[in-house]
């Protein structure tokens, strides 16, 4: 609900705090004294359109700021939650114009733009008369609004939750089929790569091991002439050192002993000269025992490379490429099996949201003949005994299932007889306007979830009877959401719960406007000067007297 409303310098309002409760407020005044003036500033802070001309005459800028306190689980909090703006307690809503035309926006002291500003205002109030055409004039809150009506709240959930299932069966199903064209395209592709790859089997870092292989093949010749070359000296060595052993025996008894330690060393370097041929020998055996020729390995090694090139990847690659191209074949493969159960899943889904859609659909139009009953029964009292409403079921304009059912919904409206029904506001004038919004809210009270309503000109043109069923009819509205309304009928201001009036003072070449809130006495002069005019008599004084009395003997 509105619970404070504060205006600096708007039009001829140089300072005003106003603080609201709950339940019926009216707005009183002669005709000129200004009321319209706090309808417009209360609509700066809703985000309406700033005019420059709203700035009172001698001020650099226009402020007004709005303080509301809707219920913790109210839709707007979640807005402003996803804005990251502090969404609980009070929401203050603030707008300042400048003098030239430019106007800045605040929520909770957070800039904001002046869009944004507006669809959070729209979610706290809603304003029927000449200052405004939303609210139930908006096509868009008609199905909401019925929906709310019907309590179709749990159904709308299991459609929504259906319609997204089966649009996303739906996106993988064409996805799927998309990547089997594609598949389709390369299967012969694919095909001939496995081929080839499976008979070219190539291993991970082949490459690095051939290349050493070769390497080491490619000196085979010149390390076995070189091995041959040192087994020659080798065995010509052996043979010498064996020859000046045997002298050296033959000297030993001669030497006496002295020749010991040279026959020991060369019995050692006999020895060891024997084991590196021995070596040597068998190094080159295992070079005359390699099976693979210089030849072969390289053209082992020419294909791999040729491979790679065509197919754009490194040597080390292609058995990682030969298993990702059977997966794909697989793929393939599988592929016409996976589309024909998505197919089936995809029309289950299907099914199973035109059966919610086609249950929503009958309960709207059962709700909706209620709803036109309902709001029929509201509308006599009103003088609007020859208007007739009606709920339009129409086809969405795609002709598809959305996640909201199959169907828009409007509100269809005739004021006169054999006049065409059509919408709401290109059929009502103001006043037939208000009062249908009245009749319309007092059947939707507890479907609509805006928490404070302003009904300007709702009184245009009735008096009497139907200026006392618009204010019984605004009461009873008020039980369920704060009602404000600006009115001349003294009908409708006796039933408020709280009342002020607006008065223009004048002095010199100067005016400026004032609200007073009004209580006891003061009430009922006001109200009597609405029944009586200028001059109130005691006749009036008495006649508005029984007025409130009436109406406080209605409350409950």
């Amino acid at each position: 609900m509105l619970t404070a409303l504060t205006i600096r310098d708007i039009v001829l309002i140089e300072r005003l705090e106003l603080v609201f409760e709950p339940g019926f407020t009216v707005l009183t005044g002669e005709t000129g004294a200004g009321k319209s003036i706090v309808l417009d500033a209360l609509g700066l802070a809703l985000g309406t359109r700033a005019e420059r001309m709203l700035v009172r005459p001698g001020a650099a800028r226009g402020e007004v700021v709005a303080v509301f306190e809707p219920p913790p689980d109210h839709p707007v909090r979640v807005l402003l939650a996803e804005r990251g703006l502090a969404h609980e307690g009070e929401i203050v809503l603030r707008r300042q114009l400048g003098a030239e035309g430019r106007s800045r926006a605040w929520i909770q002291e957070m800039p904001v733009t002046g869009g944004f500003l507006r669809e959070v205002g729209e979610r706290l109030v809603e304003v029927h008369g000449q200052h405004a055409a939303r609210g139930l004039l908006d096509p868009a809150a008609h199905r909401r609004l019925l929906d709310a009506f019907a309590g179709n709240e749990t159904l709308l959930a299991g459609l929504a939750g259906a319609w997204r299932r089966w649009r996303e069966l739906e996106e993988e199903l064409a996805a799927a089929r998309t990547r089997l064209e594609r598949l389709e395209v390369e299967r012969e592709e694919l095909r001939r790569r496995i081929d080839e790859l499976t008979a070219l089997a190539p291993e991970p870092e082949e490459e690095v091991r051939l290349a050493e292989r070769r390497r080491r093949l490619a000196a085979r010749e010149r390390l076995a002439a070189l091995l041959r070359e040192a087994g020659a000296l080798l065995a010509a060595a052996g043979e010498r050192l064996v020859a000046a052993e045997r002298r050296l025996e033959r000297g030993r008894e001669l030497a006496g002993g002295d020749l010991d330690a040279a026959l020991a060393a060369l019995e050692r370097a006999r020895i060891e000269t024997e084991e590196a041929d021995a070596q040597l020998a068998a190094l080159a055996r295992d070079l005359e025992l390699e099976p693979e020729t210089l030849a072969r390995l390289e053209e082992r090694l020419f294909a791999l490379r040729d491979a790679a090139r065509k197919y754009r990847v490194a040597v080390d690659a292609l058995p990682a490429l030969l298993e990702e191209s059977r997966a794909r074949l697989a793929e393939l493969e599988a592929g016409v099996a996976r589309l024909d159960g998505l197919e089936r899943r995809v029309r289950e889904a299907r099914l199973q949201v035109e059966e919610l859609a086609r249950e929503l659909t009958r309960r709207r139009r059962e709700a909706g003949l209620r709803l036109a009953e309902a709001v029929a029964a509201e509308l006599a009292p009103l003088r609007l005994e020859r208007a007739r409403f009606r709920v339009a079921l129409e086809p969405r304009e795609d002709g598809r299932i959305g996640p909201e059912g199959a169907e828009r919904v409007r509100f269809l409206v005739a004021t006169n007889p054999g006049a065409p029904l059509g919408l709401l506001e290109r059929i009502a004038s103001g006043g037939e306007l208000a009062r249908l919004m009245l009749a319309l809210e007092v059947v939707l009270a507890r479907a609509d979830p805006v928490p404070t309503m302003i009904f300007d000109e709702v009184d245009q043109g009735i008096g009497g009877a139907v200026a006392d069923a618009v204010g019984e009819r605004l009461a009873r509205l008020a039980r369920e959401r704060q009602v404000l309304v600006v009115t001349h009928a003294p009908q409708i201001a006796a039933r408020a719960d709280h009342h002020f009036r607006v008065v223009k003072e004048t002095a010199g070449e100067t005016a400026r406007v004032r609200v007073e809130p009004l209580e006891g006495a003061a009430r009922l002069d006001e109200i009597a000067r609405m029944l009586a005019g200028a001059h109130i008599t005691d006749a009036a004084r008495a006649a508005a007297g029984s007025l409130l009395r009436a109406a406080s003997g209605a409350r409950p």
